[in-house]
């Protein structure tokens, strides 16, 4: 697939509906269904209840979308959804990861959690992730605001494959006005804003 040259003020983003679940569901498939078929389902059940089956998260996915216990926000390129960025209410997405070290030091629990990102191999390294940030902030704000916090990846400034950024730079969260809390696990961190 030919990398695309992004027109970052072209792109919009739109919250994930049932409306948009083709769009989402197109993206999905276009990359096996996301990190070997999770759907964007992980943070969402805990290890007990997960079946590791593609087409389990797929349905499992939609079902939460159609019952509105499913948000994220979607870039669109077009008619095209290119990138997301997964948010929600802790209830909504319980699993996160480093939760004995993260639960330990926890002081007051946000209002959302940003859990995921997610963009389409041929718009990487673009600033999508970021469109898709300012969207999820965007929709919150909608939906009556609150603490946020993220865990992105803390790169140091170093080089990292695509595939462990699935929570995206601590880089990005701070050009997006949020303050680092603490480190989580190895390589990640709390970071927050009240929206």
């Amino acid at each position: 697939m030919a990398k695309i040259a992004v027109q970052l003020d072209k792109l919009t983003t739109r919250a994930l509906t049932p409306e948009t679940w083709p769009a989402f569901a197109d993206l999905a498939e276009r990359h096996n269904g996301v990190w070997g078929g999770c759907w964007c389902t992980f943070f969402h059940t805990m290890e007990s209840e997960k079946t590791h089956d593609a087409e389990d998260n797929r349905a499992l996915k939609q079902r939460l979308v159609a019952e509105g216990r499913a948000h994220a926000a979607l870039v669109f390129d077009g008619a095209e959804a290119v990138g997301w960025c997964e948010y929600g209410p802790p209830a909504e997405l319980p699993n996160i990861n480093h939760r004995k070290e993260y639960d330990a030091k926890l002081v007051t629990p946000p209002d959302y959690r940003l859990t995921c990102f997610f963009v389409d191999r041929r718009y990487r390294k673009q600033g999508v992730a970021a469109v898709a940030l300012r969207g999820a902030l965007e929709l919150i704000a909608q939906a009556g605001g609150g603490v946020v916090e993220a865990y992105p990846q803390d790169t140091g400034g170093k080089q990292i494959t695509a595939s462990f950024l699935y929570s995206a730079t601590r880089s990005m969260f701070a050009d997006a006005g949020f303050t680092y809390v603490r480190p989580k696990g190895k390589n990640h961190c709390v970071m927050t804003r009240t929206i």
